[in-house]
């Protein structure tokens, strides 16, 4: 049986197609979930359903240079941004990219984490910038390539790596730092 492509049930959704577009999301649902859920905790639905809607009306925007996953983390991550700036009510001129979820005054999720470790993990990663913590995430949770990441983050794909160093080392003093206040 043959199974679509994301850009080919992409297309297909845009000329109507409903159940290209669920099938869609059934492949990328959980992802976007981790992705939002990570910085904002539970109530993140009409952020996904956001994030889809357009990548339908952006599909032209779409040229298949990167891959859909990369394409549909970006857009992710730009409603992520906007959400922030909303929320925190900080000006567009504001670099909340580089800002921590914890300076941007976002609440932890309201789901506990099942041990101490994981917690202070969690409580670490908010305290970082917001794309190391999305590098972080991309690469180890959803497993992307640096080209990939590269598109998400939109920089230069050889900045990648360094970019993923400086999130580990700012992810490994955090983590120090949280067991220092326990």
């Amino acid at each position: 049986m043959y199974m679509r492509t994301d850009s080919e049930l992409l297309d297909a959704w845009r000329e109507g197609d409903r159940g290209a577009g669920d099938e869609l999301l059934r492949r990328h649902f959980a992802a976007l979930c981790r992705f939002f859920r990570g910085k904002l905790g539970d109530d993140v639905d009409d952020l996904i359903q956001q994030t889809f809607l357009s990548t339908v009306e952006r599909r032209e925007q779409f040229r298949g240079a990167a891959s859909y996953r990369s394409y549909l983390f970006a857009i992710a991550r730009n409603k992520l941004i906007d959400h922030l700036r909303a929320r925190c009510r900080r000006p567009p001129a504001t670099d909340v990219n580089m800002s921590s979820l914890a300076d941007l005054g976002t609440t932890p999720s309201g789901a506990i984490a099942r041990d101490e470790e994981q917690a202070m993990v969690v409580a670490a990663m908010r305290r970082i910038p917001l794309d190391y913590q999305i590098a972080l995430e991309l690469a180890h949770w959803e497993g992307m390539s640096g080209r990939e990441i590269a598109d998400v983050l939109e920089i230069n794909p050889n900045t990648v790596r360094s970019r993923l160093a400086r999130a580990r080392d700012a992810l490994r003093r955090e983590v120090q730092a949280t067991r220092g206040r326990a």
